[in-house]
């Protein structure tokens, strides 16, 4: 393996992780629009909004990271595809705001007629954005995106059968996703309504994802022999049989009413179809330009993989205690509470995850290990861990002098952190009578 592909594997890695989170946080929008009217309709809503809620934010952690990897690794490739593409992109932007906003300005409705409005701002930015974001894999991987500039077809380039393929497959694809995970948290939550409902749209969306993609392979021989060709043999075709295999699985597990182990077969079905576009790609990365002649320069390759890689101790422990916490109930939920806060409600209303048994390490089944990940003591450690590695890639790794004025106040920084995490400062102060005794 070259330097020079390990940024992009960093990206796809996290491309894949926003598509699996992500995804499923645009796929409860959908259902929230295609909900319909009334009761039932109003509590499927709901569930949709309690379960997504603590973590959407984090989800959108991982495009973050895609777009910067991408622009400083690889930057000649990054300003073709954000110029040419530009409309499709900022379509997806401003979906991500107004989803953003649509969540913020929910705590603060008053009335259903609000309520409403809201949700149906939040539900259509939910499905333009991965729409948006298909279209965009679906011009890069049909090689509309030229070198240079704004060299490409600003309309062409995305409104084309492979973009608008990929477009509606990520959009069945996320509500996909959504559905299995919603049923796996109704029977959670204790509302066998809603595992009922989530699990028959799991089991419909799973059919219409598998045609679609299925669909799309036919297009592509049409539109983009090349990829086509790629991605039915070698390891593109391993990719596409185990996503086919996975998908499958996922279906029976759901039929099955297993639905934790289904959200894990549901992430690699959409995993899998990540991984062979990557593989029927490579190397290419846009026509004409290879990712070893794209990539920027050894420094900044080793800067980025160096601080990628100490970040991880830091982000991946903080991510997996979110969402552990969330998936046993402690976070915006409270087991049995089966109306949520509901509109206008207080700060500490039924719903509000404010119960003591809510609380971190209070009924909620923490071990001893989660409970250092979360303390004071445990992200000093981390962030020493963090700074000893950054300072030993910029000071042995790096050639440049600017790399080495890092390393050292890097390396000083984890003493320091170090040293403040192995011996707290902040303890009971001492009394006369201790300093006699």
């Amino acid at each position: 393996m070259h330097l020079y592909t390990v940024p992009l594997i960093f990206a796809l890695v996290g491309l894949t992780l926003y598509v699996v989170l992500a995804g499923a946080d645009f796929g409860a929008g959908f259902w929230q629009l295609v909900a319909g009217r009334g009761d039932r309709a109003d509590r499927v809503r709901e569930h949709a909004h309690e379960s997504m809620a603590p973590v959407w934010e984090a989800n959108h952690v991982w495009l973050i990271f895609v777009l910067v990897v991408m622009w400083t690794c690889y930057p000649e490739g990054f300003a073709s595809i954000a110029s040419t593409l530009s409309i499709p992109l900022f379509i997806a932007a401003l979906g991500i705001v107004f989803r953003g906003a649509s969540y913020a300005l929910r705590a603060g409705t008053s009335a259903k007629r609000e309520l409403r409005a809201i949700d149906t701002v939040f539900a259509v930015a939910s499905v333009l954005t991965p729409f948006a974001l298909g279209t965009v894999v679906g011009g890069i991987a049909s090689g509309r995106v030229p070198i240079g500039n704004a060299q490409g077809d600003p309309w062409s380039s995305w409104l084309n059968p492979t973009s608008l393929t990929i477009g509606v497959l990520a959009v069945v694809l996320s509500a996909y996703l959504a559905a299995v995970y919603l049923a796996a948290d109704a029977v959670r939550h204790g509302k066998p309504e809603m595992e009922e409902a989530f699990r028959t749209r799991a089991l419909g969306a799973g059919l219409v994802a598998g045609v679609v993609a299925a669909a799309g392979l036919f297009v592509l021989r049409d539109d983009t022999r090349a990829l086509f060709d790629d991605l039915v043999s070698g390891g593109g075709l391993a990719a596409v049989i185990v996503s086919a295999l996975a998908g499958l699985g996922t279906l029976t597990l759901v039929w099955q009413r297993r639905y934790e182990w289904s959200r894990y077969s549901a992430a690699v079905a959409v995993a899998a179809i990540v991984a062979g576009w990557a593989i029927a790609q490579s190397p290419t990365l846009l026509p004409g330009l290879t990712v070893e002649q794209a990539a920027a320069s050894h420094d900044v390759l080793v800067a980025v993989v160096v601080a990628t890689l100490a970040g991880a101790l830091v982000l991946l422990p903080s991510l997996a205690l979110l969402f552990t916490l969330t998936l046993r109930g402690s976070l915006g939920y409270s087991p049995g509470d089966e109306d949520g806060a509901g509109i206008g409600a207080e700060p500490g209303a039924a719903g509000a995850g404010t119960a003591p048994d809510a609380r971190v390490g209070a009924g909620s089944g923490a071990t001893p290990i989660d409970a250092l990940s979360a303390s004071r003591s445990g992200l000093l450690a981390r962030t020493a861990i963090a700074f000893a590695i950054l300072g030993f890639g910029f000071l042995t790794v790096a050639d440049a002098g600017w790399a080495h004025a890092i390393g050292v106040p890097c390396l000083l920084l984890s003493a320091v952190f170090g040293f403040r995490a192995a011996v707290p400062l902040d303890g009971p102060a001492a009394t006369p009578d201790d300093a006699t005794s």
